[in-house]
């Protein structure tokens, strides 16, 4: 019930044609279990006994019955696919929504390759199951209660035939529920795997292809597309036995109607009271025939509603997700300047992390000073920064900016504060100058260029036939590392950050123009706090300072000058590269 009720907040605006669409199919099964009786009357009355006025009045009805019937499933077909699209667009915009609100923790215990899955795979099953839930569901039920209704008022005795009937085929549903339900769970997993598959696949083609790796990319491919075949192999196997016990029931039940109808009619002939006519014999028929068809209808939506249920608890989960970082209730909404302090700073991934990715970390750093951060590998370099935005929590201590605790921040105000070029530079398909303006959208063109220029960008953009406007593919994939790495320098300066953060974002271009970013930096933006996480000494070497970061903890800090004296992985740094440079 739960998963019902959260569900059923995604309906919002189209509540009036979510309760339409099932009046108007009940209107379509009023007229279609009335045209059977009519249809006695007709055959018995009419036919029988010769009376046409009765004949023409009563087809009259018919055809009445027949367009009212045609025009309420019309209506309630149109209005429940509006109803089914508006629930399945609120719900994934709802999804999305609370998707851009988690943290990166959130994200890794979901995974992206599932998110996309329930996204997409997820509400496309909830959409149709719910456009059957208001149309064919109620369809289902309504003409199984009104057709067994308008039979017992024909023959009481005919009916007892559905009272054994209808009970045996909702033991083989629920036989098959509680079977085929844990299968779907299964698929819809691996199909999150699946599509991990092909996201990896497709966003490394160039080293897939670099490694002539395509045949053991399809091998992977291969095996988890099997395991789903696999699966819902399985689960059809099991969803087999709908059809034929249906099939069974619904034979059994015409050739019982038949006997025990026949029987009745001779009677009818005795004048017995129990009797049966042949228009009302012909009448349970037809009745016979919509309540099996609905049972049978019953069972195909069946499965749709046990897939939906797998989808629906799986998006669940994601609505249901707490976010570990937001805002607190009265926040500071001003960042007085770019200083940074981290106070005993620890900080694991997960509680599951065998180990602290930083530990014990005492590090302050005065607003507009300029910090160079060296290490291995794996050190720790990323996760320091990414608390000084908050994109994760400290697990012990406190990181603090302007003097003010990081968690104390409305989070918008202190992203807006915090510029980050991260290692995985990652540009947005559509122009350049639509990417520049993710750091403000109301930048000017002439803002643009000036922080193009400060990013060594400028030149190769007017390179290109259409400058600003020109093009970039899904990824940036027509453009190099370097005018990539570039371009999202250019972007974070947009910001007018008080700290400006670059996490090894300038390895891909060289070190004449990495120089020149580094020059416009400290003549352009001196008053914010730079911190450049880089691999050369050659890039952090004119920093006010330069931190050694190894397993997690601050190995030394200094200048140049200070740690060529006292830091000896400092000097093993330095003698390796100045020698690679020589030779």
């Amino acid at each position: 019930m739960k998963i019902i009720r959260k569900l059923a907040g995604c309906v919002r605006e189209y509540w009036l044609w979510t309760i339409l669409a099932p009046v108007l199919m009940i209107g379509e099964v009023a007229m279609e279990v009335t045209i059977p009786k009519l249809i006695a009357g007709f055959v018995d009355h009419g036919i029988g006994g010769d009376d046409m006025a009765f004949v023409l009045r009563q087809g009259g009805l018919l055809v009445l019955c027949a367009c009212a019937s045609l025009c309420f499933g019309a209506g309630s077909c149109v209005i429940g696919n509006y109803a089914s699209t508006g629930f399945a667009k609120n719900l994934r915009h709802d999804l999305f929504h609370k998707v851009q609100g988690f943290s990166f923790a959130n994200i890794d215990k979901f995974s992206t390759s599932s998110i996309v899955t329930r996204m997409t795979t997820d509400i496309q099953n909830l959409q149709n199951a719910f456009n059957m839930m208001t149309r064919m569901v109620v369809r289902c039920v309504f003409t199984i209660v009104l057709a067994v209704c308008m039979a017992m008022t024909i023959s009481p005795q005919l009916c007892l035939v559905y009272c054994v009937v209808m009970p045996l085929l909702l033991f083989v549903l629920l036989f098959v529920a509680s079977h085929v339900h844990p299968i779907f769970e299964r698929v819809f997993r691996t199909y999150d795997r699946l599509n991990n598959v092909v996201q990896e696949n497709v966003r490394g083609v160039r080293v897939v292809k670099s490694f002539v790796r395509e045949e053991e990319e399809v091998k992977k491919f291969n095996g988890v597309s099997e395991r789903i075949y696999k699966d819902f192999v399985k689960a059809e196997r099991i969803l087999a036995i709908n059809n034929p016990v249906m099939q069974f029931c619904s034979y059994t039940c015409i050739i019982v109607i038949s006997w025990m109808g026949a029987h009745l009619i001779i009677q009818s002939g005795n004048n017995d009271a129990l009797g049966l006519t042949t228009g009302e014999l012909l009448s349970m028929f037809t009745y016979s025939t919509q309540i099996l068809s609905a049972l049978m209808m019953v069972s195909m939506v069946f499965v749709m509603v046990v897939m939906a249920t797998a989808a629906a608890k799986r998006s669940v989960e994601i609505l249901d997700e707490k976010i570990d970082l937001v805002s607190p209730a009265e926040p500071v909404t001003t960042v007085p300047d770019g200083s940074i302090d981290f106070d005993n700073v620890s900080f694991r991934y997960s509680e599951t992390a065998p180990r602290d990715s930083l530990e014990n970390v005492d590090l302050h750093i005065p607003s507009g000073a300029t910090v160079g951060i060296l290490g291995v590998t794996g050190a720790g370099k990323s996760s320091l920064v990414q608390l000084i935005a908050r994109l994760y929590d400290a697990t012990q201590g406190t990181v603090r900016v302007g003097g003010v605790d990081v968690k104390d921040y409305d989070l918008t105000v202190l992203r807006d504060n915090v510029a980050m070029v991260l290692q995985k530079n990652v540009l947005f398909s559509g122009t350049i100058a639509d990417n520049l303006r993710w750091g403000d959208p109301n930048a000017t063109d002439e803002e643009l260029r000036h922080a193009c220029r400060l990013a060594c960008a400028d030149e190769f953009i007017q390179a290109f036939p259409e400058g600003y406007n020109t093009y970039i593919e899904q990824g940036g994939s027509n453009v190099s590392g370097g005018q990539r790495q570039r371009l999202c320098i250019a972007r974070a300066l947009l910001k007018k950050p008080k700290i400006l953060i670059l996490d090894d974002s300038t390895s891909a271009v060289d070190t004449h123009t990495d120089a020149m970013i580094r020059q416009a930096f400290a003549s352009e933006i001196p008053d914010t706090t730079k911190l450049i996480i880089a691999q050369r000494v050659a890039s952090v070497e004119n920093a006010d300072t330069i931190v050694i970061i190894e397993n997690g903890t601050i190995l030394a800090q200094g200048t140049h000058d200070e740690l060529l004296k006292t830091s000896e992985a400092y000097q093993e740094i330095y003698n390796s590269q100045k020698k690679g440079s020589e030779d």
